[in-house]
């Protein structure tokens, strides 16, 4: 269970990472191991929800990566975010995890914004499948 990461700076902003707690939910729930520090943000972003969907995903291309790839190596991964709209963050997040050697990645979120369900059933046009 990896949770979308948040900037640093962004983190001590908000104090949390609601998608980490989410997360620590969701892997309690189903006894699921929880890596909360698998992903990191390499760049801070420019808010998602403040760009054109047409931006988002180049917002957000290349700014995830593997902490430690041999955590998600071979295994299966849950990623959690709160809110998903175009999937472009989900995306991003996707690609690290594989590029790290992850076998699968499933996402889960609490949300989704009804414009962008079906994008995200079909994934962004410049992602990976798995």
């Amino acid at each position: 269970m990896v949770p979308v990461p948040l900037h640093p700076r962004r983190l001590a902003e908000r104090g949390y990472n609601q998608a980490a707690l989410l997360a620590a939910h969701v892997a309690d729930g189903l006894a699921v191991s929880f890596a909360p520090r698998a992903l990191c943000r390499l760049r801070s972003t420019a808010q998602q929800a403040q760009l054109p969907r047409d931006r988002r995903l180049e917002n957000v291309a290349g700014a995830f990566r593997a902490r430690v790839p041999e955590r998600v190596h071979r295994r299966s991964v849950a990623l959690i975010d709160d809110v998903a709209t175009t999937g472009a963050t989900l995306a991003a997040c996707r690609d690290a995890l594989l590029d790290a050697g992850a076998a699968s990645v499933t996402y889960l979120v609490l949300a989704a914004a009804e414009s962008g369900a079906d994008e995200l059933r079909s994934f962004p046009p410049s992602a990976r499948r798995t």
